[in-house]
């Protein structure tokens, strides 16, 4: 039955479109699974070499380099799993495009409803320091030690904003009674 299903749905869908789109976009990478160690070394060696092979000054790579291990850091350490899902393991939406002058990083994973509102006030207050603010922020987070109960002390998200100096875009969807699915987006310089 799983076989018929995947049949009928691959033949609705117009796989070379899906290419194209993804060409007019000029997207780099798009990922859709588990974030684990060897996937996340797969993913930077496979976006250090495109921008080596696209010919970006070091400046650029290094930039969008250390954004996206923030990012994959935090989707590895902060996706959570919907209940009853038949996957079994957390998945996660990595995307790296090239907007004309500018990178875009665009994550995506599940996160518990009851942190949901932690997280928006989080990411707003980030948004609505200035540059020196976030430096002070930063160095306040560094020097306080505290541990998340899922290992990070609060700094990737800071660390994003400081570094591209932007505002991060981002989005919840409510998935079911429990979880909602967070995209954040970051652009590159």
């Amino acid at each position: 039955m799983c076989a018929n299903h995947l049949i009928s749905v691959y033949s609705n869908l117009d796989v070379f479109e899906f290419y194209r789109a993804m060409e007019r976009h000029k997207v780099l990478l798009a990922f859709k699974g588990e974030i684990t160690q060897d996937m996340l070394h797969s993913i930077l060696n496979i976006i250090e070499g495109k921008l080596s092979r696209l010919g970006e000054p070091t400046r650029v790579r290094k930039r969008v380099f250390h954004i996206l291990v923030e990012c994959l850091q935090n989707l590895y350490h902060h996706s959570d799993l919907p209940n009853g899902e038949s996957l079994h393991i957390p998945s996660a939406l990595l995307m790296v495009a090239k907007c004309e002058d500018t990178y875009c990083v665009v994550t995506g994973n599940f996160v518990a409803n009851n942190s949901v509102k932690a997280l928006e006030k989080r990411l707003q207050a980030v948004n609505d320091m200035e540059p020196e603010e976030l430096k002070c922020y930063y160095k306040s987070l560094l020097t306080n030690g505290q541990i998340s109960e899922k290992g990070g002390g609060g700094l990737g998200i800071v660390d994003i904003a400081k570094k591209t100096k932007e505002k991060l875009d981002y989005f919840f969807v409510p998935y079911d009674a429990e979880n909602s699915f967070f995209s954040l987006l970051v652009k590159v310089h």
